[in-house]
């Protein structure tokens, strides 16, 4: 009798606990012309600020693990001035907000929204983040969830004047979903942060799409970069994994590979750019599955790219397949081959492998490389009769990709869809 009466003691106690907990939790709401800040400083951990539409001019810190909840979209003005939000606490969530008109010192990193250091696990999700220098600056703070977001930059300011639509700094576990960003100076700026997710953002009119420095073990997946000067910028990185992505009508490259080691690239669509994929430096990588379509160059290799996997790429209808100057030939395709549209040998057996191997390049394509005014003479009697001598003696033959199993066929069998897709005056 006395266990059971013990046991009765703690259930009782415990249920206290849980109630006084749930009371805890409450909602405050926000009406047109009171005050945003002083419903937070009145709120309790846990609870939920409810704000309605309306138009609020002041600067928030939110200090505590709360939610803000935006009804019917109101808008938060921060007067041009400093962050418009300022988070400092753990497990915060900021939804449905439009959140606007931050300062615009790149020395203090004005943002719409800036998530500081130790303000681990905050969300935020279907905001609109306008006119803010910075879009929201992410720093130290990790597992951090950015989801279905709107974000422009100052449109009118210059490029270098602009802040990055996304900036993640030294964090860990981010998740970039869903968002759409323009008008910026880079859409997503990575730096020292590793184990993220970015999946389905639309990036565009920015310099980068996205652009990575010194990050590890992150999955790029599902997104668009268009219409920016550069698509994807992976800079001195490792362990990437790049996936199912469209680069494409960006004014410089689609997607660059630059001092990267340990990358999957693959099955990525990167068309109507200047240049499909600029490689340099880069080595271990695989490329794989990819279309590099209707782009000025498709792949412009240099400076020590090399044992990189290039298998089953379909490189189609580029003005200049691949650009690369080197002292010896790279193998590409060793395994399964790669499809070149200009590819002009045969198939005698039918398997669907070309019976001579694929040269990218010849001692012609590195003249005109060299000298652009002989582009001039491409069509001459003498050029012409040039490259015939250098496939027939060695000695004048340049250094080449060469893909020793050619592929007669692409894989990608819409890659119609992608022709034409340029930039603006680009052509």
């Amino acid at each position: 009798m006395a266990v059971l009466r013990g046991c009765r003691v703690i259930f009782g106690v415990l249920a206290c606990l849980l109630v006084g907990t749930a009371a805890q939790a409450a909602e405050w709401t926000v009406h047109p012309g009171e005050s945003i800040a002083a419903a937070i400083a009145q709120a309790a951990p846990g609870d939920v600020v409810r704000v309605e539409r309306g138009h609020y001019r002041e600067r928030l810190l939110i200090d505590k693990p709360l939610t803000l909840k935006g009804i019917n979209r109101p808008t938060l003005s921060g007067g041009l001035k400093g962050d418009t939000i300022r988070v400092v606490a753990e497990d915060v969530v900021i939804e449905g907000l439009i959140v606007s008109d931050s300062g615009d010192s790149l020395l203090d990193q004005n943002a719409g929204i800036y998530i500081r250091p130790g303000a681990h696990r905050a969300v935020v999700r279907n905001c609109d983040l306008s006119y803010n220098l910075f879009g929201l600056w992410i720093e130290k703070a990790n597992d951090v969830r950015i989801e279905n977001n709107l974000i422009t930059g100052k449109r009118d300011y210059r490029s270098a004047s602009r802040g990055n639509g996304i900036q993640l700094y030294n964090t860990k576990g981010a998740r970039i979903v869903g968002n759409r960003i323009g008008f910026v100076r880079d859409a997503i700026y990575v730096d020292v942060s590793h184990h993220a997710v970015f999946r389905g953002n639309r990036l565009h009119h920015s310099r980068y799409g996205t652009h990575y420095m010194n990050s590890y073990y992150n999955l790029w997946e599902d997104n668009d970069s268009h219409h920016n000067r550069g698509g994807l910028a992976l800079m001195e990185v490792r362990n990437q994994v790049v996936r199912n992505n469209r680069a494409w009508a960006n004014s410089d490259h689609g997607i660059m590979l630059r001092t990267i080691q340990d990358a999957r690239v693959e099955n990525n669509v990167v068309a109507g750019n200047a240049r499909g994929f600029f490689i340099y430096d880069a080595e271990y990588n695989t490329l794989r599955g990819n279309l590099v379509v209707d782009n000025i160059v498709g792949v412009h290799l240099w400076a020590g790219s090399i044992n990189n996997q290039v298998e089953r790429n379909d490189f189609i209808s580029n003005r200049e397949q691949v650009r690369y100057v080197a002292s010896r030939d790279e193998i590409w395709g060793a395994k399964e081959g790669n499809h070149w549209s200009n590819y002009l040998g045969w198939d005698r057996n039918g398997d669907g492998i070309g019976d001579v191997p694929y040269e990218a390049n010849d001692v012609v394509d590195r003249l005109s490389w060299r000298h652009p005014m002989m582009k001039l003479l491409l069509a001459s009697p003498a050029v012409q009769t040039l490259r015939i001598v250098g496939q027939q003696f060695p000695l004048l033959r340049a250094p080449s990709i060469v893909d020793p199993k050619p592929r007669m066929h692409p894989d990608h069998k819409d890659w119609r869809n992608w022709l034409g897709k340029y930039f603006p005056g680009a052509r």
